[in-house]
């Protein structure tokens, strides 16, 4: 596809959440994003689903889906469609009922323990097999197709579905907070997605602890939590080393006291699943 083809064809939404960027708020046909290049409380960028672009009331610009690929990877139109190329993402067919489109038409056909052997090994692959009562098997059809995945819970009801080829929310995006049993904590660890809280819960040495997890599942849903945070007199991050999770990290350290950057222990990989999963470990 050519530069125009893209624009018309990729959908907005898709690109916005292969950068882990997510609606504050949302309706049928446009949303409001927070700002893709600054921090902000409020978000400033409008989405129009309809036109597939966006426009940032705060400085003026308007995007589209290379651009928006551009701003974030601070790359050239070329490396920017390289990416989306990479991504392989569905071709965007005329707007039809948008909500009912990117919310995606689902049923989810069934819940249970981990037991099919495609996830068994998955999980093992991710040596967060020892975890496996954290999470379900969930059996589910998504737009008149059949799948299945290892799915984890959010505070809103939604699922965080992986396997080894896809990556995906069903129901709402929210983050999951687990509240230690004494329900009484001062100290709260954060992690980015799932498996990073699954390997650290590999890799903790204490079998009853008084912390509290919180996964945000999405760094774009921070801003859920900002207040649960002033709650706790220590927060220990467990960050993705990457542009996301560091403009998190930052933010969080601005914004609270007694923060610990735990990232340095896998700051030569990506997350610390990935640490986990390539090198030797130590426990905590």
């Amino acid at each position: 596809m050519n530069c125009e083809e893209v624009k018309e064809k990729i959908s907005i939404r898709n690109v916005l959440e292969s950068f882990n960027l997510f609606p504050v708020k949302e309706n049928r046909k446009t949303a409001f994003y927070f700002a893709l290049d600054r921090e902000e409380k409020i978000p400033s960028l409008s989405v129009d689903f309809v036109k597939n672009k966006a426009f940032d009331f705060g400085t003026g610009k308007s995007y589209d889906v290379i651009s928006i690929v551009q701003q974030m990877n601070q790359c050239s139109v070329s490396e920017a469609l390289k990416y989306l190329e990479k991504l392989d993402f569905p071709v965007q067919k005329k707007f039809q009922n948008e909500e009912t489109k990117q919310q995606k038409e689902y049923k989810i056909l069934n819940v249970c323990e981990i037991q099919h052997p495609a996830l068994i090994q998955y999980l093992k692959f991710r040596k967060v097999y020892e975890q496996k009562e954290q999470v379900k098997e969930i059996e589910y059809e998504l737009n008149g197709r059949k799948y299945f995945g290892v799915g984890f819970f959010n505070n809103s009801g939604g699922v965080e579905i992986r396997n080894k080829y896809s990556k995906i929310c069903l129901g709402k995006k929210d983050v999951t907070l687990i509240k230690n049993e004494l329900n009484i904590s001062n100290e709260i660890l954060i992690f980015e997605g799932f498996f990073d809280y699954l390997t650290f819960k590999n890799l903790e040495k204490k079998e009853n602890s008084n912390s509290d997890y919180l996964i945000l599942n999405s760094t774009a849903m921070l801003f859920k939590v900002e207040e649960i945070l002033k709650n706790y007199d220590k927060i220990s991050l467990f960050l993705d080393n990457d542009a996301n999770g560091k403009f998190v990290k930052s933010k969080i350290q601005n914004q609270y006291k007694n923060v610990e950057d735990c990232s340095l222990i896998y700051q030569k990989f990506k997350d610390l699943n990935e640490w986990f999963c390539n090198d030797d470990c130590r426990s905590f």
